[in-house]
């Protein structure tokens, strides 16, 4: 079910050279091919929108392992609540219409739901409404496997008490797309994905765009793993679940189709787009960083309208840079993992971020070595400047072997941000050890010397 908002922490992760477009084409294809094998998903697919136009399209690994089938750019995924905002879109253009405004109360559809009388259109694309969310789970549950009506999921979940008053939080819920899928159809007497098709999908070009089923012979197949397992064949929901709140599969170059239109306001009229991309506050005026169906946020001071999805077995990550007139689209058919929203950020940044480069990997791999010798109690002292060597006393040696020792083994080190400060690179690092993450805190001069080196706690 189109159940986690993926990358709500939008951490603003650092970049790499993007040169010309030969260059940047070659150095995502070696990224993201490293960073796909290291997963250990399946496959990854991206599709990356530059100056407004399609620059970069490919994808890598199976899309069924059983059959040793490779994925293509022509390969669709599921792409799991990144579905909302095309909902949000069919509302938007019945607005435009006069079928409906998105002020209209619930009850002017369906008046015998909880509070009806209360709680707006908006607030449902919004998730202010306080409707329970009927499929927080990150795995699928038997129940989904069995088809539903969208009603049925309505009268279950719409009629109970409220998790808050309307207005007053902000809490992510699939039972508010379900409703605003409903009330398109009752305030249209129209389905809402032949619409979507009409009005969306056939004018942009997007042909492989339509509901995940029935599954088609050439789509990704689905995966997850349990802890750090391999990938194991998933189940899929059945009919119902999916509707207006990630019913959607597609190619991640047909997604970059509908960003490009996004990002020329070719679809709906210039006051909608403002709507669809306006930050909907809460009653008291506090920020939810969210619009009708995008998460409001930034990268490197970019700004950024961001969505991710999540199906049984599938992994989606839709981001929109509008001062940079480009898009990045990132799909994988494995659930479980953390791929697709570090894999958005390192592309965006290479695309959109050149002027922020990504440490080395020599550079990681020296800052491994440093922290493997604080876990022994020891540094090369020739490694740090003069102010370093005075903080690294006996007294913090001591304290790092013996804090850094029972953390178990170190698993991995790996970037997350760099910038400049006082004339010195700034780089920040994931330290997992097998028992916790740390944080390295580093500073370093133009001469590669460490003049900070600090291992922090992430509490």
């Amino acid at each position: 079910m189109p159940r986690r908002l993926l990358c709500l922490s939008l951490l603003a992760a650092a970049g790499m050279s993007s040169g010309s477009g030969a260059d940047l084409e070659s150095t995502l294809s070696e990224r993201i091919g490293a960073t796909w094998k290291k997963s250990g998903a399946p496959s990854v697919s991206v599709a990356v929108v530059k100056d407004g136009k399609l620059a970069y399209a490919r994808a890598f690994g199976d899309a069924d392992t059983a059959q040793h089938r490779v994925a293509q750019t022509g390969t669709r995924y599921a792409v799991g609540s990144i579905s909302k905002q095309f909902t949000a879109t069919a509302l938007l253009l019945a607005q435009e219409e006069g079928r409906l405004s998105l002020d209209d109360k619930v009850s002017k559809y369906f008046p015998d739901l909880t509070r009806a009388g209360e709680i707006t259109i908006r607030q449902l694309l919004s998730h202010t409404s306080g409707y329970e969310d009927f499929a927080p789970q990150d795995y699928i549950i038997p129940e989904w496997t069995k088809p539903i009506a969208p009603q049925a999921i309505l009268d279950r979940w719409a009629k109970k008490p409220l998790n808050f008053d309307p207005g007053t939080k902000w809490q992510y819920s699939n039972t508010n797309y379900v409703l605003a899928g409903a009330i398109f159809e009752k305030a249209t007497g129209r389905p809402l994905m032949p619409f979507l098709r009409e009005k969306i999908f056939d004018p942009l070009g997007m042909t492989s765009a339509a509901a995940c089923l029935p599954v088609e012979p050439g789509d990704a197949v689905a995966y997850t793993r349990y802890s750090l397992g391999p990938p194991r064949p998933a189940g899929r929901e059945a009919n119902g679940w999916y509707f207006a709140a990630g019913e959607l599969c597609m190619t991640p170059s047909d997604l970059a189709r509908w960003d490009m239109a996004f990002l020329q306001r070719k679809i709906l009229s210039a006051r909608s787009y403002e709507e669809f991309a306006r930050e909907v506050k809460l009653a008291n005026g506090d920020a939810t960083h969210y619009a009708l169906g995008l998460t409001l946020g930034e990268l490197g001071g970019a700004p950024m309208l961001q969505h991710g999805g999540e199906v049984s077995g599938f992994l989606a990550s839709n981001s929109i840079f509008p001062t940079r007139d480009g898009a990045v689209v990132v799909l994988s058919n494995q659930d479980g993992i953390s791929l697709v929203g570090p894999l958005s950020r390192l592309i965006a940044a290479a695309a959109f971020l050149p002027d922020q480069p990504l440490p080395a990997d020599k550079d990681t791999r020296r800052v491994q070595l440093v922290l493997q010798g604080l876990r022994n109690g020891r540094i090369n002292r020739a490694l740090f400047t003069s102010n370093a060597n005075s903080y690294f006393t006996e007294t913090a040696l001591r304290d790092c072997k013996a804090s850094l020792g029972p953390l178990g083994k170190l698993k991995s080190v790996v970037p997350a941000g760099e910038g400049l400060r006082g004339g010195m690179i700034h780089r920040s690092y994931r330290a997992q050890f097998a028992r916790k993450t740390l944080l390295l805190n580093i500073y370093v001069l133009t001469d590669g010397k460490f003049e900070q080196f600090m291992v922090e706690d992430q509490m």
